[in-house]
């Protein structure tokens, strides 16, 4: 008589084929960028890390970096052809210009300062976007902000907010020599069209360099007039120095827009963070209930069993 436990032990050798264990074969690889045990290949990885990249934060970098090297490189240039123009036509005494030439090597020293620190200070706000930027994506992992670091971002934003207004000056400030070399290449453009057009001679249209301040009035010859100004006009020198302070207002310009952005960009990321860090204290309270919960059930199944 076959038994029940004889009938179950053939039946399974006979779906089984064999009471061996079962040996595990080695499978090859899939090809392509995914491995069959879920590993990231090259792609996936590059899509992650492109994924992380704070692109606001990158396009408002290029954009300050852009302005401040039109400005500081233009500016420089054209600082040092203005001087020339004035030393070789408006004021031929050294002693009358000396304290202009004083300040614009001052400011020709200021622009060194200010390419240095906007280079460093661009690579912090982008490094700062970076770290913001994967603070947000690891919002729910075990990525931790600390109040550190959220008082570092608003230190950003208000520095940003300072940097920004001072911009706004450099930009008006930067408008002036635009405004005093259009109204020289306008004179000249009025000469120009005085002697084709008119049979009085021209000398009575000048230009004072003096009514701007820049030089004093006791300045010699402090003005231009006739072929004097027309021959200033012709110059390589000057068109150089004016389309050279229109390059630099343009980047100041635009350093005043990166900086704007930079300020929208940092006001976000400071409040993503501080909504992080809300989040981060609302899982810690549920953990730490959920902790107390589960001890509170151990200890009254400790004490059920011990009655029992």
């Amino acid at each position: 008589v076959i038994t029940r436990p004889e009938m179950e032990i053939g039946r399974y050798h006979w779906m089984y084929r064999s009471s061996r264990p079962h040996r595990y074969h080695h499978v090859p690889a899939l090809r392509g960028n995914v491995s069959p045990l879920g590993i990231q290949g090259c792609f996936e990885c590059c899509i992650k890390c492109l994924g992380g990249v704070p692109y606001a934060s990158l396009v408002a970098t290029i954009l300050c970096f852009s302005g401040v090297a039109l400005f500081c490189g233009c500016g420089h240039v054209a600082l040092t052809g203005t001087v020339s123009i004035l030393e070789q036509h408006f004021s031929t005494t050294a002693s009358d210009h000396a304290l202009l030439s004083e300040v614009i090597q001052l400011m020709q020293y200021v622009i060194y300062g200010i390419a240095s620190f906007f280079f460093l200070y661009g690579i912090i706000l982008l490094a700062e976007g970076f770290y913001t930027t994967s603070a947000v994506k690891e919002l729910h992992g075990e990525f931790k902000t600390t109040a550190c670091g959220r008082c570092i971002s608003g230190m950003f934003v208000f520095l940003t907010y300072v940097l920004g207004v001072a911009w706004l000056g450099v930009f008006g400030f930067s408008a002036v020599p635009v405004f005093m070399f259009y109204n020289i290449w306008s004179t000249c453009e009025v000469l120009k069209s005085f002697q084709t057009n008119v049979t009085v001679p021209g000398d009575q249209i000048c230009v004072d360099i003096r009514q701007y301040g820049i030089i004093p009035w006791n300045a010699v010859p402090g003005k231009a007039c006739g072929p004097i100004l027309e021959n200033i006009c012709n110059t390589n020198e000057f068109y150089m120095s004016y389309h050279l302070f229109i390059v630099a207002c343009a980047g100041a310009g635009a350093t005043v827009i990166a900086l704007i952005h930079f300020l929208m960009i940092l006001s976000s990321n400071w409040a993503y963070l501080k909504d992080a860090s809300k989040m981060q204290a609302y899982q810690d309270i549920k953990a730490k209930e959920e902790q107390e919960l589960q001890d509170i059930q151990s200890r009254s199944k400790e004490q059920l069993n011990s009655y029992t």
